[in-house]
């Protein structure tokens, strides 16, 4: 308002001009409006009348006070004025003039508040409250605030096209003015809009400096006034420098850089003619360069006071013990004692002994300079990563699959991820569905089974399972009718050729009854002795078995798209536990009981031999990447072979209370797990690293437990879903568990 108050306090001239510049221009933009379209509202017609009719007004106040300054010639033609008028006219100019003045004034030419916007004093009233109304609300001094122009939308498109901050420029409802965002509000608006902190994330976790913290400091942070000593100089590092000084003079210490080239000049290869060159150096050399400060002694405790509790002080019991002990065996070398003052301390009878063995053993005992590393024992700890950096893996249990009767020995899911298969000890495979529970199909076998592999072939609807010594391939009819018939179809066509009917097998391959063909079975192939393992190549064509007992045909490997079978190995050496082919190249892992022997099929040599640390193997898995494997035994141990590293463990985990009875890794997470007879099953992250100097990330990440232990076991088999984290379990509690 302080714009006004001039304007009131100036020359009529002066507020002429002002008044004379707003209704000039309003003029010339209705004329314009009205060339441009002739058909108006009634409501606009009358608006440009009014404006027009103060204009005129306003041109007649100009024209007075214009006339009043002119020159003596011109005052004839305004004799029709008198005095009394003139001086009506000029007050009625003076306020319309500060009436214009007010109503020009831009309020939104400048804010000086720091708030976001208190020009409008409207408060909570709802802005649309004011559409109808030439202003929109009222300032801190009770003016109203004019609504500014609001353009048509030609004028938007115009704006739109022209103006290069169109797209960064906002309306002000409380206003109704344009605002111009800027390049900090733009960040700030996106940082929003991405779920960020709104002021950035520059120093938001900046470390902050405790200064009084529970760590003992070296330099610690106290009130209190310096020393004396700080402000003057040693004594004692004067007297060192002197005699050091003096030692230097006499010619006994040699500055550091005369004894550099005097050890540079010497032939290194010159013999030595002086026997006792060591012992010829000066006493006071040695002194010097030798000097180990002497140890410092205990400082006395409360046994040593005038004035000792009461605890520390000798009852008979005690005093008898102490005096019938020799010196060496007494835990103290004097007897406590009270007294009621210091002045009534006595004189120590045993201080000039003391002395004397204290000097004794200064002279008379070797010291040796130790160096004293200041490590942190926190920063020998290797960091670990956040659980929550590690996921996803699995978490809780999610579902339980009851069906069989007795213990459920071996699983396998199909390599879709829809199925699961089960062998159990009451005879019979079970065909799940693995997303509701249902068990689609029972196949009843002929004795307990032993285990259970799906196909990896996903084109093969094909699942194989050990009973005694026969091993029995099922089509279960389940998922994809089209692959199911091709699968018959495939096993059908086959033709015993000439020279695989002369060629002598280990094994039977027979065709099944047709009672036994109903129930799903296709083929069963017999062997000599109890199957204790089976396993299948990566491509589903090749399987292998383990036979217990049997020494020359303990392995076995089969191809089932010929039906031939052959023994790689006349005698191997132990007792086979597990076996398993290499994921991509052509290598076949043999596990004995201590041993992991690696050879490969095409030269048929022997590749690698790896140690494992343990008693008896148990288990064994083979990394996707092929360049590590875990295996897990008898004595609780899970050990981690890197291929490329050593032949013996790159870590060995401890972590389960009994034997492991499987360990499995995830075909696409970085996941391993482990089961154990304890009733737990073990998730862990396992990062291989495609970098070469990189080892491998082991981080236990979860322990699940569900299954009930039953005749001193619990959990028999553990496999992942072929896709997501999740991870079966069966146990001998005759259940199935997810793990999600």
């Amino acid at each position: 308002m302080n714009s006004g108050g001039k304007r009131k306090s100036g020359s009529l001239n002066e507020g002429s001009h002002d008044i004379e510049e707003g209704p000039s221009l309003l003029t010339s933009h209705i004329a314009t409006s009205d060339a441009d379209s002739e058909a108006s509202d009634e409501s606009e017609i009358e608006g440009s009348e009014s404006d027009e009719s103060s204009s005129q007004d306003e041109e007649n106040v100009e024209s007075d006070s214009s006339d009043d300054s002119d020159s003596d010639d011109d005052s004839d033609n305004d004799a029709g004025y008198d005095s009394a008028s003139v001086e009506k006219d000029k007050s009625a100019a003076d306020a319309d003039k500060a009436e214009s003045s007010v109503n020009s004034k831009d309020e939104y030419e400048y804010d000086s508040s720091d708030e976001e916007d208190v020009r409008n004093t409207i408060g909570n009233i709802p802005v649309n409250w004011y559409d109808n109304y030439d202003h929109i609300g009222y300032d801190v001094e009770g003016n109203k605030l004019i609504k500014p122009k609001q353009g048509d939308a030609l004028d938007e498109f115009l704006e739109k096209v022209d103006d290069p901050n169109y797209w960064r420029t906002v309306r002000n409802k409380l206003t109704g003015q344009k605002v111009v965002l800027s390049d900090e509000d733009l960040n700030q608006i996106q940082r929003i809009q991405s779920s960020t902190h709104p002021g950035g994330s520059d120093d938001l976790y900046a470390p902050w400096v405790d200064f009084f913290s529970n760590e003992v400091m070296e330099m610690p942070v106290t009130g209190r006034p310096p020393d004396k000593r700080s402000f003057i100089p040693s004594k004692w590092e004067k007297q060192r420098v002197g005699q050091m000084v003096h030692a230097l003079k006499m010619g006994w210490m040699k500055p550091r850089g005369e004894i550099r080239k005097a050890k540079l000049s010497r032939d290194p290869n010159a013999p030595s003619l002086d026997l006792w060159k060591d012992d010829a150096e000066p006493e006071i050399t040695k002194r010097y360069r030798m000097h180990i400060p002497a140890p410092k002694e205990p400082l006395p405790g409360h046994a040593e006071s005038y004035n000792p509790p009461e605890e520390y002080l000798f009852d008979e019991e005690e005093e008898a013990k102490w005096d019938g002990q020799e010196p060496e065996e007494r835990r103290m070398d004097f007897k406590p004692e009270k007294f009621s003052s210091y002045r009534a301390v006595p004189k120590y009878e045993k201080f000039i002994n003391e002395r004397f063995h204290r000097l004794l053993d200064l002279y008379m005992a070797a010291r040796q300079r130790k160096m004293k590393m200041n490590v942190n024992p926190e920063d020998l700890i290797p960091k670990r990563p956040d659980k929550k950096d590690l996921q996803p893996y699995p978490t809780r249990e999610g579902m339980i699959y009851k069906g069989h009767k007795d213990m459920v020995r071996t699983i396998s899911p199909d390599p879709s991820g829809q199925w699961l298969a089960s062998g159990s000890d009451d005879a019979t495979v079970k065909v799940w569905e693995i997303a509701t529970g249902r068990c689609m199909k029972t196949i009843p076998m002929a004795s307990k089974v032993t285990c259970v592999a799906w196909n990896p072939n996903p084109s093969v609807n094909l699942l194989a399972a050990t009973v005694d010594s026969d091993v029995v391939l099922i089509n279960p009819q389940v998922g994809d009718k089209l692959v199911c018939s091709n699968t018959d179809s495939t096993l059908e066509s086959y033709v015993e050729s000439a020279s695989s009917s002369e060629h002598k097998s280990p094994v039977s391959w027979s065709t099944v009854s047709d009672a036994d063909h109903k129930k799903g079975v296709r083929l069963k192939i017999e062997h000599q002795q109890e199957i204790t393992h089976f396993t299948w190549h990566a491509k589903g064509d090749y399987f292998a078995t383990v036979q217990k007992g049997s020494k020359g045909q303990s392995v076995l490997i089969h191809q089932l798209s010929r039906r031939q079978t052959q023994a790689p190995f006349s005698k191997p050496k132990g007792l086979v536990q597990r076996v398993m082919f290499h994921p991509v190249h052509p290598y076949f892992f043999v596990a004995t009981q201590q041993h992991i022997r690696i050879y490969n099929l095409v030269k048929q040599e022997l590749h690698k031999k790896l140690q494992a640390n343990c008693k008896y193997i148990s288990s064994i898995d083979i990394h996707p990447g092929g360049d590590n494997i875990i295996i897990g035994s008898y004595d609780s141990r899970l050990c981690w072979f890197d291929l490329d590293l050593s032949t013996k463990p790159y870590q060995t985990l401890k972590y389960h209370k009994k034997a492991l009875r499987q360990v499995a890794y995830h075909k696409h997470y970085p996941l391993f797990a482990s089961a154990s007879d304890d009733g737990s099953i073990i998730v862990s992250h396992g990062k291989v690293y495609t970098d070469q100097l990189l080892n491998p990330l082991i981080v236990t990440v979860k322990i699940l437990r569900g299954h009930k232990t039953t005749n001193h076991l619990s959990v028999l088999d553990c496999k992942f879903h072929p896709t997501q984290p999740w991870i079966f379990s069966s146990g001998a509690d005759s259940t199935i568990r997810l793990f999600v």
